[in-house]
């Protein structure tokens, strides 16, 4: 539950997030999160007024299909990062979260030392409904977690669908968890993903398991062989790794580190944060324009009245379109 907007003190609230208070973290991204109007524009106002304390943080997206451990592998990375010195600051892209209330909910038990640290905070995703929304929301609280002192965040998606390509669009670093397969079949690779990806760790290198995880590893080495990477000055290595053992961890961060100093060195990195930041300019406008739409009441009447003639064949979807934009006018 969120105050009303009279009561909400904007420039306390930057203050206390800027000293570290993670109640005041917490009560800025529900802020960010309202779909009240009143709300949204006071949040805008907090993110303008913090953004020269953002930008300084490693910013990873880390993807994965349901059941290679991403909860895990965030556990013990985070955990290691947090004995490293590091602030570490958790948030899920979950576009079921409409539905199901997110998945990391649940993934909190699953992250039980992370979750017990003082530096370190996890957040579930809004449930907007949509993933432009879900995301957009995602953006802002990462930008928050910054300026709020957190050094490193970490992206979580469900790894199905456009979530990846939304993740991928808010990080400098996209991290794509593998299960080891089965021999030197290249089944279950997803090329797109494996277009994203800046590096692909093999779960589950441990006992039995490793001999296959080493193959599965040569198996992703050779598919992006093939492949051209996003960045010349970097070709995404594939490591194996067991968050159950907690081992290879160090050498998986390691490699984080090499990446973002390859794109210090390259001027890559500074591209690829602008870029994202003109990606998100376009989300947020395509989000406005969707909200009033549904919020104005002649707007929307006017709507449902095209809407109807589309649906019993009276009108094009192109020229449906084309009044609905003359509505925006």
């Amino acid at each position: 539950m969120i105050a009303s907007s009279k009561s909400i003190d904007i420039a306390s609230l930057a203050r206390d997030l800027r000293a570290g208070s993670r109640a005041a973290l917490a009560r800025a991204i529900t802020l960010v999160e309202s779909r009240r109007g009143d709300h949204q524009a006071l949040a805008r106002e907090l993110v303008q007024m913090l953004l020269p304390d953002t930008g300084k943080a490693v910013r990873v997206g880390i993807t994965g299909s349901p059941g290679v451990g991403k909860s895990t592998t965030i556990d013990v990375l985070g955990t290691y990062l947090i004995e490293q010195g590091s602030k570490v600051a958790v948030l899920a892209v979950d576009p079921s979260s409409a539905r199901s209330g997110g998945s990391i909910l649940g993934d909190k038990t699953r992250m039980a030392r992370l979750s017990a640290s003082g530096d370190a905070f996890i957040r579930p995703s809004p449930a907007s409904g949509t993933l432009g929304g879900v995301a957009a929301k995602t953006r802002e609280a990462m930008l928050l977690c910054e300026a709020a002192g957190f050094d490193v965040v970490l992206v979580e998606t469900v790894g199905i669908g456009q979530s990846e390509t939304a993740v991928c669009d808010m990080t400098d670093f996209f991290l794509a968890l593998m299960l080891p397969g089965g021999g030197d079949e290249l089944q279950g690779i997803k090329k797109g993903l494996v277009e994203l990806a800046d590096m692909i760790a093999i779960n589950k290198a441990d006992g039995d398991n490793l001999k296959r995880a080493n193959i599965t590893a040569a198996d992703y080495r050779g598919a992006l062989h093939i492949l051209t990477p996003r960045s010349e000055h970097w070709h995404p290595p594939v490591v194996t790794y067991s968050a159950l053992a907690g081992t290879g961890i160090a050498e998986l961060w390691q490699k984080v580190l090499d990446h973002r100093k390859a794109m210090n060195a390259s001027g890559d990195f500074g591209a690829r944060r602008r870029e994202q930041q003109v990606k998100w300019m376009w989300s947020m406008l395509e989000q406005r324009m969707l909200a009033r739409l549904r919020s104005e009441a002649s707007v929307r009447t006017k709507v449902r009245k095209i809407e109807a003639d589309v649906a019993e064949g009276h009108l094009t979807p192109a020229l449906a379109a084309e009044q609905i934009l003359e509505l925006l006018q």
